[in-house]
C-alpha cells in the first residue's frame, strides 16, 4: 500500500481540510463560473451529505481573500485580485429545529456576532431589521459590496415539514430575514443559497425574479458529488488498498463501488454522480457500507410517508417535469419531488420535456428494502437482509413451495397501508417488493391471448404469476393454460414454472397456491 492519504470524512470546513494536508476533489473551477455568469443571487438545491456546506466553505475563503489555501488548485490560475470581501455567512445546518426557539437563537447568535464586527448599534427585537443594518455597514466600513452565503437555508423547513405550526412560524422568521436581499441590493455582490428544497412560497425566491437556480443545469451537474473521472484521478489509490484488503482486483472494486454508490444525475445531460459521504467513508475505513443511509438517510423519508400516503408505485419510474422537481409546494406537496431533492429518486432519463426518475444505486435500493419491507409486510426489523437472501435463493433454485410459503408468510396479516382491495394493488405490492429484492421482473406482461400478471426471470427458470382475489388457486392456474401464457418462452430453453395463487381480503394474506411445471 502506499502513503496513507486522509480522508476528509465529515469534514465541512475548507480552512480545515487544506490545513489538514487532507484530499480534496477540486471544485474551485465553478466560483470562476459562477463569476462569469454575471449574476447576483444563486441558489443550488442537492440532498445532504452531498458536498454543498464544503463548497459553501470554499467559497467563503475564496471570497475573503484567502490565496494560500488554494495553492495547486484551479482557482490559484484565475485572474482575480484577491482582494479579501466581506463575507456574512449563515450555517443553518447545525441545529434539528425540533424546538420553536431554534430558529431564532441560531440568528441571535450570528446577528450579534456581526453586528460587533461591523460596529452595529441597531436596538430592535428584529432580526430582519439589524440584518439589514449589518448589510449596509459591511459595506460602508470595507468599501466593497457584500458575499452573503446561506448553508442548508431550508433546513429549518425540512425538518418541520410534519410539524404546521412550528413550519409556518419558522417560515415567516426566513421569510422576513430573506427579504433583505431584494431590498439591500445595492450593497450586495453575491448571495448564494444552498439547500435540499426550493420551497415555491418562500419570498426569497418569489421576490426576486432574477435568482439563478443552478440546481437542473448541466454545467453545474457535477458541482458536488464525485464524479467517474474524479474517482479514477483522486481515489485511484484508495481503490488499490481496498481491493488488496478485500482480496479482489481494483477493477471488481470499481464495480462494486459503481453499483451500490454511482447513479445520481441532477441534470438533462449530467455524468454520473457517485455519493461522496459514503465513498469517502468506505475509502477511510477499507469497507464497502451503506454510509449515507446508515446517517439517518430514512428519518424524512419515514415522515413523509406518514404525512403525504405515498404511493409506493410512485417510488419506481416517476415521471416528472422540471417544474415539479424544482420546487416545493406545502399546500400541495409533491412527494415524487420530495424524493428527489433529498436523494432517493434520481433522474434516470429525459425524453419530451419529461423526467423519468428511480433509485439511484443499491445503497439507496438497500435503505428501502431495510426500512419499507418490515413497515409493508411481516418482517421483523433487522431480520430483512437473511430474509432477501433466502427468497432469492429460493427463486434462483427453483424451490417453488419455499419462497411460496416465505411469499405468504411475509403477506401474512399484511399493513393496512398495503390496500389489497384489487388485483392491480395486490400486482403492484408484488412488483415493488421483486424490485426491490432486485429479480428481473415484469407485471401484465402481454401475449397474444392475454395479459401475464407477473413474470420473474431468473438464469434456470421463468416463473410465470397468475394472482386472483378471493377466488381459487386451481382457476388462476387454470387461466395460465387456458391462454397458453408460457407459450412464447417455449424456445426460451429455461423451465417455465407456472403458479396459480389465491389472496384473501378477509385474511389479507396468501390462501393457497398450485404449481405447474413446463420442462
Amino acid at each position: 500500500m502506499g502513503k496513507k492519504i486522509k480522508y476528509p470524512v465529515g469534514e465541512q470546513s475548507f480552512e480545515a481540510l487544506r490545513e489538514r494536508d487532507c484530499l480534496y476533489v477540486d471544485k474551485t473551477q465553478y466560483v470562476e463560473q459562477l463569476l462569469d455568469r454575471g449574476g447576483k443571487y444563486f441558489f443550488l438545491g442537492r440532498p445532504r451529505r452531498f458536498g454543498k456546506s464544503l463548497f459553501l466553505s470554499m467559497m467563503r475563503c475564496f471570497f475573503e481573500g484567502r490565496r494560500e489555501l488554494f495553492k495547486g488548485l484551479y482557482a490559484d490560475t484565475m485572474d482575480w485580485d484577491w482582494e479579501p470581501c466581506p463575507v456574512l455567512y449563515l450555517d443553518l445546518n447545525i441545529e434539528s429545529y425540533a424546538r420553536d426557539e431554534a430558529l431564532a437563537e441560531i440568528l441571535e447568535y450570528n446577528i450579534e456576532k456581526w453586528e460587533n464586527e461591523y460596529d452595529c448599534h441597531l436596538q430592535t427585537d428584529s432580526f430582519s431589521l439589524r440584518f439589514r443594518e449589518v448589510i449596509s455597514n459591511a459595506y460602508e466600513k470595507t468599501g466593497k459590496q457584500v458575499i452573503i452565503l446561506v448553508d442548508e437555508y431550508d433546513k429549518p423547513l425540512v425538518n418541520n415539514l410534519h410539524n404546521d405550526t412550528r413550519f409556518v412560524k419558522m417560515r415567516e422568521e426566513l421569510t422576513s430575514l430573506y427579504s433583505n436581499f431584494k431590498s439591500s441590493a445595492q450593497y450586495i455582490r453575491m448571495v448564494f443559497l444552498t439547500g435540499v428544497s426550493r420551497f415555491a412560497h418562500l419570498s426569497v425566491f418569489s421576490g426576486l425574479n432574477n435568482i439563478m437556480d443552478i440546481s437542473f443545469m448541466p454545467a453545474f451537474a457535477a458541482i458536488c458529488g464525485i464524479t467517474e473521472q474524479e474517482l479514477s484521478e483522486y481515489f485511484r489509490q484508495g481503490m488499490e488498498d481496498l481491493a488488496e484488503t478485500e482480496g479482489v482486483t481494483t477493477e471488481e472494486i470499481h464495480e462494486m463501488l459503481k453499483s451500490r454508490f454511482d447513479g445520481y444525475h441532477f441534470a438533462k445531460k449530467s455524468p454520473d454522480i457517485y455519493n461522496p459521504y459514503s465513498l469517502l467513508n468506505v475509502m477511510d475505513r477499507e469497507e464497502i457500507d451503506n454510509y449515507w443511509i446508515k446517517s439517518g438517510g430514512m428519518t424524512l423519508l419515514e415522515h413523509q410517508l406518514k404525512r403525504f400516503d405515498i404511493d409506493l408505485k410512485s417510488l419506481f419510474e416517476a415521471r416528472c417535469s422540471q417544474g415539479m422537481l424544482e420546487g416545493l409546494d406545502f399546500d400541495s406537496p409533491n412527494p415524487e419531488a420530495l424524493l428527489y431533492q433529498t436523494g432517493y429518486l434520481t433522474i434516470k432519463s429525459f425524453r419530451n420535456n419529461i423526467f423519468t426518475l428511480g433509485l439511484p444505486n443499491g445503497e439507496v435500493k438497500d435503505g428501502f428494502l431495510g426500512y419499507l419491507l418490515p413497515r409493508y409486510a411481516n418482517i421483523p426489523r433487522g431480520d430483512t437482509e437473511f430474509f432477501i437472501g433466502e427468497f432469492v435463493e429460493e427463486l434462483n433454485g427453483g424451490d417453488v413451495e419455499g419462497f411460496m410459503r416465505r411469499l405468504q408468510s411475509m403477506f401474512s396479516s399484511v399493513s393496512y397501508r398495503m390496500e389489497m382491495d384489487s388485483e392491480r394493488n395486490l400486482h403492484n405490492a408484488l412488483l415493488m417488493l421483486m424490485i426491490l429484492l432486485g429479480l428481473h421482473v415484469e407485471t401484465e406482461y402481454c401475449t397474444s391471448e392475454g395479459r401475464i400478471d407477473l413474470l420473474i426471470r431468473t438464469q434456470r427458470f421463468l416463473y410465470i404469476i397468475e394472482l386472483k382475489l378471493d377466488r381459487t388457486p386451481e382457476e388462476a392456474l387454470r387461466q395460465t393454460e387456458e391462454r397458453h401464457y408460457a407459450l412464447p418462452f417455449a424456445a426460451d430453453g429455461r423451465e417455465t414454472i407456472r403458479i396459480g395463487v389465491n389472496f384473501s381480503t378477509a385474511t389479507r394474506t396468501i390462501t393457497g397456491w398450485t404449481v405447474a411445471r413446463d420442462i
